[in-house]
């Protein structure tokens, strides 16, 4: 039972630590568009090359 008063306080730790790693992504927009590069990826109309002048 010892055990218990180490886990639970890591386990709460861990959690608020993922909480707010999410939080942080969230406010630094880093999910704006996902459809978008989902559907660029699979679009054919990308270059390998830069475009010549």
């Amino acid at each position: 039972m010892n055990i218990l008063a180490y886990l639970i306080p890591i386990s709460l730790i861990l959690g608020g630590l993922g909480l707010a790693f999410f939080v942080f992504t969230v406010k630094t927009r880093q999910y704006d568009d996902p459809e978008g590069d989902a559907q660029r990826i699979l679009s054919g109309k990308y270059d390998d090359r830069p475009k010549q002048d």
